[in-house]
């Protein structure tokens, strides 16, 4: 039922059938907007100042646009810099979500991805030295960081509808390749909130524009929007790649060049990891196509060696985000087949301006 929603809401179905039901969910997304713009105005009418900075990453859309990815790079950056990072998540889709969550400066090995949920269990991995606090209260997540760490700086991930807390930089990743789908907002589009709220951000972040088309046409929609609003450009970028077992051992994404390969994932933006195998030279024999944040059992797995063997083929791959779901010692002996692939986002304009503005933030 899901992803016949999406695909009505992203206009995918066609005919009189979709049509009909196309009418039905655009009434529900007036007063879907309604709602939101009510929200929106009592919540800013009661806005919490935390004694920290706060830095929001979020998008204005259903569906995958590099939020996490952004977050890894500025709590790195910020943590160069001599700054005390927590970073804070609702962690979409755990287990236990009537009780917070905390991972990085402890052992993850106590922690399964399951009580954190995939994508702050696989910052935790990354960035083991800094603390990641899911719970769906960002405020009172915020204040034990502040009381249990001490930190100076707390990022939201997917933090843009938090309109509780007062921010001190707002940025809203846009992906390049479908910024606003066809501009109703749910269920009959992908807007999580009416365009016009993008005057609210600080700096617009535009991911995967090595796929974008209409690049210009973008950009000069948001500086129509918010003119003073920095506009910085980002690729995720292939680094390597490794095996499910072993993610100490990277190789070089060149073993792929003229290879038969299978794929897999369960993430928002599906399409892109596609485009991204292509891009390194791979042929693509088979795809598997899962919703996003898809909990992976051990059938799952097998149909796709499966069907992969059947084919003939003996490289398959998957993200980093799906390896966070994923036990090599639970799909064993599968786990020496699966490759993950590791990326990382490159910001290919407006870098220095970019970090400038977070930097800006501690002069005052």
């Amino acid at each position: 039922m899901k992803k016949y929603l999406y695909n009505l809401a992203t206009d995918k179905y066609k005919g009189i059938g979709p049509a009909i039901v196309k009418g039905f969910l655009f009434l529900i997304s007036l007063i879907y907007g309604l709602v939101i713009r009510g929200l929106i105005f009592f919540c800013f009418l009661r806005q919490n100042r935390l004694n920290v900075k706060v830095i929001s990453v979020g998008n204005i859309t259903v569906g995958g646009t590099g939020k996490t990815s952004l977050v890894e790079v500025i709590a790195r950056y910020l943590k160069q810099e001599g700054r005390k990072v927590a970073i804070l998540t609702r962690g979409y889709k755990r287990k236990s979500i009537r009780y917070p969550c905390l991972a990085g400066r402890q052992a993850l090995s106590a922690i399964r991805y399951e009580t954190m949920g995939d994508e702050p269990y696989m910052l935790s991995k990354k960035l083991n030295d800094i603390p990641v606090i899911v719970d769906a209260d960002r405020i009172r997540a915020a204040k034990r960081a502040l009381k249990d760490y001490g930190v100076d700086t707390v990022m939201l991930d997917d933090g843009f509808q938090q309109w509780r807390l007062k921010k001190d930089l707002e940025i809203v990743t846009i992906d390049a390749v479908n910024p606003f789908g066809n501009r109703h907002m749910i269920p009959r589009g992908i807007l999580r909130e009416p365009l016009s709220c993008l005057r609210r951000a600080d700096i617009f972040f535009l991911t995967k524009v090595d796929f974008g088309v209409k690049l210009d046409e973008l950009k000069d929609i948001l500086s129509k929007i918010n003119p003073k609003t920095l506009i910085a450009e980002s690729v995720h970028k292939p680094i390597g790649l490794y095996n499910l077992e072993k993610s100490a051992e990277l190789f070089g994404t060149d073993i792929l060049k003229d290879k038969r390969v299978s794929i897999f994932c369960g993430i928002g933006d599906p399409d892109s990891f596609e485009n991204l195998i292509i891009s390194l030279g791979a042929k693509i024999g088979l795809s598997f196509k899962f919703p996003d944040h898809h909990n992976y059992i051990k059938t799952d797995i097998d149909k796709i060696i499966k069907d992969s063997v059947d084919k003939g083929i003996d490289t398959i791959i998957t993200t980093e985000k799906d390896a966070a779901r994923l036990y090599a010692s639970r799909f064993t002996p599968h786990a020496s087949r699966i490759l993950v692939l590791r990326i990382e986002l490159t910001i290919i304009k407006n870098e220095q301006e970019f970090y400038n503005r977070l930097l800006g933030l501690y002069s005052f």
